[in-house]
This record gives C-alpha cells, sequence and structure tokens, in this order.
C-alpha cells in the first residue's frame, strides 16, 4: 500500500497544481506556446494556431473540424487515422502536425471531387466493403494509395500484395476480402 502512496503523490506533483497552490511549493501549471502554422489540406491552405505537441490527428479532427480522420487507438496500430502526406501513407495519431507544414495532407474528405466519389468509393459501395463505417475513412485512403501508385507506375499489385499494403488497417466487422475485391476492380484486376 505504501508504493501505491507514493505513486499517487508523484503523479501530482509531476502533474502541477493551479497557480493558487503555487505560494504551497507545488509547480505552476503553464500553458505551451501555440504557434501559427498553415497546413495545406485537400488543396487548401488552411491556418491554425496549435500547441507544438498536437499530433496531425487532432488538428485535422479539433483546429479543422476534418471528422472522417478516425481516432481509434492513439497508437499508431489500427490505420483509422490514415491520411496521405505528399501522397503516402501516415497514421496522423503517431504524426505532429508542425511536421507537415509545408507539406500536402489529403484526408478521406479531399477524396472525392465535389459531388463526384473516386473510384475507390465507388468501389467500395459496389462491393459493400465496409460494414460498421468505422474504419471506412482509413481503408479509404489507404486504398487510393495503392491505386494511385499503381496507376503511376502501371504496375497492377496483386492479392497478396494489396494484403500487404493493407496490413495496417484493422477492421473489426472483418470486410477485409471486400475490400480487396474493391481495390482489385479499380487497378483493373476484377470485371
Amino acid at each position: 500500500m505504501r508504493g501505491v502512496g507514493i505513486a499517487a503523490g508523484g503523479a501530482s506533483t509531476a502533474a502541477g497544481l493551479r497557480s493558487g497552490d503555487a505560494a504551497a511549493g507545488a509547480m505552476e501549471i503553464i500553458p505551451a506556446e501555440v504557434a501559427p502554422v498553415i497546413l495545406m489540406v485537400n488543396g487548401q491552405k488552411r491556418a491554425l494556431k496549435i500547441e507544438p505537441r498536437v499530433t496531425l490527428l487532432r488538428a485535422l479532427r479539433n483546429s479543422l473540424d476534418l471528422t472522417g480522420t478516425k481516432q481509434i487507438c492513439d497508437r499508431g496500430s489500427c490505420g483509422g487515422c490514415t491520411v496521405l502526406v505528399d501522397g503516402e501513407r501516415v497514421n496522423s495519431c503517431m504524426t505532429l502536425a508542425l511536421d507537415v507544414v509545408g507539406k500536402k495532407i489529403e484526408t478521406v474528405e479531399g477524396v472525392a471531387q465535389g459531388d463526384e466519389l473516386h473510384p475507390v468509393q465507388k468501389a467500395f459501395c459496389e462491393f459493400d466493403a465496409l460494414q460498421c463505417g468505422f474504419c471506412t475513412p482509413g481503408f479509404v485512403v489507404a486504398s487510393k494509395s495503392i491505386c494511385d501508385r499503381a496507376k503511376a507506375t502501371g504496375v497492377v499489385p496483386t492479392r497478396e500484395q494489396i494484403k500487404q499494403e493493407l496490413s495496417g488497417n484493422i477492421c473489426r466487422c472483418g470486410t477485409y476480402n471486400r475490400v480487396f475485391d474493391a481495390i482489385e476492380k479499380v487497378v483493373g484486376q476484377k470485371a
């Protein structure tokens, strides 16, 4: 029991206390510096003010109200927060917003062109590649990356390569085969 009391006491001291308690010898909480930044998101420059510790996920969801990018595990292991940065997939929960200043960021909200769905989105609908839909935005963005690369290089990925590419995205409903079918349709393997 003594260890628990020491650990709890240390945690409250490390976290700091309010300024009224500063006279009693406790630390004072001082907010971190806020940095004005401009992020290029879905083809638009977006100005915001954030603390240096803010992840890209938090900046997108909380500061820019782009809530399609999902916060699920917050550890970079589920793929629900997948966005494209300069065309490459990244887990936005593991990326600091300040690290992507000057780079092109694409979220699920930027995949469609106005009211016209992207071929990946159309294929997801056609093959019913979603159930609850919570992981779908991350899968759509990751799948778009695969299809964009196939189009740019002319190399059509095999089903095994598609599986490997999407191994960082988790669907708890188990719609993997339908997602693979949708991608195969877009890259030209499936009629």
